[in-house]
């Protein structure tokens, strides 16, 4: 698999460093931050290949993220990992550009699986 960057958005401060250590060790990249503001300053500065981010988040929502993010960075797969199971929500989501949509809890093969998919999908559409 080749390395890829990844950037994680989610204000569960225990949940995203336990995350960030075990995709670290699977060689991706990882950034992490816990505002959806945080994540769009963090892309401004070094765009990541894949976003991973919630949805429930302080200030700005991660609707309100995915879709500047889907305007700012194009070329980046976001892949929406959250702990609330709605239909209407992920249809939504994945309607504004989001790569997938995964409800909490998901193994840990299973997440690097969609990450590397979406990372994958924006190589494709964006080869250069």
């Amino acid at each position: 698999m080749d390395p890829f960057s990844v950037l994680l958005v989610d204000d569960e401060l225990d949940f995203i460093r336990v995350l960030a250590v075990r995709l670290a060790r699977r060689g991706l990249q990882v950034r992490m931050v816990h505002t959806a503001e945080d994540g769009l300053a963090a892309m401004a500065d070094e765009p990541a290949d894949v976003v991973l981010l919630d949805v429930r988040l302080p200030g700005m929502t991660g609707d309100q993220a995915l879709e500047t993010l889907a305007e700012r960075h194009p070329h980046t797969g976001v892949v929406i990992l959250t702990g609330y199971a709605d239909t209407e929500t992920s249809e939504r989501l994945l309607e504004l550009g989001a790569f997938d949509y995964l409800v909490k809890p998901v193994s840990i093969e299973e997440l690097i699986g969609r990450l590397h998919d979406a990372y994958q999908a924006t190589r494709l559409r964006d080869p250069g």
